[in-house]
């Protein structure tokens, strides 16, 4: 496509591929038809990384970051998704490195167009590509619209606030024996916050909600070089005992599976993965399963692992209580980042969090908290490599 053409979209669901020379961040936002966000869930970022009918996938080996909506789940009042593209490196101009979009079929991978926009200069961010609905279609236009500001400067247009837009003026002071007049009420509602600011381990400890993700850097460098994942759960009553199985899927830039770290095989890649054995109750304090990862080990191929717990003998986690997974220093042990399940559903397996490798190197983890019925590794592969 050339700038400001369109084309009909062949597929319900499409992922739209942001690729440049440089590091980018690639973010998503839900508009309506006047053309701005509704709440903070209508922005997707790395972040923030599920909205409703809109997905961020973050960068792992030759995988770029990607943009993923499926148009048949967004709801009723979004007209349009944009994709933006900023630059990760703070100083750095897209001048002589224009980005080049990719829109596939999200199902089978087959390319539906492309899209470079024309060279730019001074630009740190760009409204890439929107997806948008016309006569009841499905579209894509190419925008290559640039701003100096970077994403923050995007993101203002939409009609978000970043963290750092300064304080609403004061009220005006009381005039004696009168009151000051009331403020004339806003036409359009206020706009909402968001955090544009990457999480990192910079401050300590960080715990993660639902779909939060954090950066294992610290100081703009890696962090640690092995980590040790640990998972605990309790049972949810009558003392009963619950037999549950913590795994690690080790997969590749395709989300192929490449090996399993389980009570099966507690080492793999020469023990870069290491499973501390079966826990048959999940009774007692601390971590009831733990795996320990030496990342300069992993081998190359590797980009992203996935961890899961499983009810081997079937029991469903309504009878489970308290569950979670904490990342650790290997070394001194020190908690670095934790994730509560806050909430239980009738399954027999539970895709915990990810870790997934960046362009950069950089390790991310993602809590994700989603259920599924399986009651071994094998059956989460699957699911597991659908969420990387």
């Amino acid at each position: 496509m050339t700038q400001g053409g369109n084309a009909p979209l062949a597929s319900a669901r499409v992922t739209v591929e942001v690729t440049a020379p440089k590091a980018l961040d690639v973010s998503g936002l839900l508009l309506t038809e006047a053309g701005k966000v509704r709440s903070d869930d209508d922005f997707v970022f790395f972040n923030a990384p599920h909205g409703p009918g809109v997905t961020h996938r973050p960068a792992s080996g030759s995988t770029p970051d990607a943009i993923t909506v499926d148009t048949a789940a967004l709801p009723a009042g979004i007209e349009k998704v944009v994709v933006t593209a900023s630059l990760d490196d703070a100083g750095a101009t897209f001048a002589g490195t224009e980005p080049t979009a990719t829109i596939r079929n999200a199902d089978t991978g087959e390319v539906l167009v492309t899209f470079t926009p024309p060279r730019l200069t001074r630009e740190t961010a760009l409204v890439v590509v929107e997806v948008y609905r016309r006569g009841g279609a499905w579209k894509v236009r190419a925008v290559g619209q640039g701003y100096a500001n970077g994403l923050a400067g995007i993101a203002t247009d939409f009609g978000v606030t970043v963290d750092d837009s300064p304080a609403p003026p004061p009220a005006p002071p009381q005039t004696a024996g009168f009151a000051a007049p009331a403020p004339p009420k806003p036409v359009t509602p206020p706009a909402v916050p968001a955090s544009l600011t990457k999480v990192t381990l910079d401050k300590g400890r960080v715990s993660l909600t639902k779909g939060g993700s954090v950066s294992l850097e610290k100081n703009g460098k890696p962090f640690l070089s092995a980590v040790r994942m640990g998972l605990g759960w309790e049972p949810a009553g009558q003392g009963r005992s619950i037999d549950l199985d913590a795994s690690c899927i080790a997969f590749d830039a395709k989300r192929n599976k490449v090996e399993t770290a389980w009570f099966m095989k507690l080492s793999v890649f020469d023990g870069a993965i290491a499973h501390s054995g079966d826990s048959l109750t999940g009774e007692g304090a601390g971590d009831d399963e733990s795996i320990t990862v030496h990342l300069d080990g992993l081998p190359a191929e590797v980009c992203g692992l996935v961890f899961v717990v499983n009810s081997f003998s079937g029991q469903k986690f309504t009878d489970v209580k308290n569950a979670y997974c904490r990342l650790l220093d290997a070394g001194s042990g020190q908690e670095l980042v934790r994730f509560d399940l806050t909430t239980s559903e009738a399954s027999t397996g539970v895709v915990m969090c990810k870790l997934v490798r960046q362009y950069s190197g950089e390790w991310v983890m993602t809590a994700i908290g989603e259920y599924v019925d399986a009651k071994t590794a094998r059956a989460m592969v699957k699911p597991a490599g659908a969420m990387l």
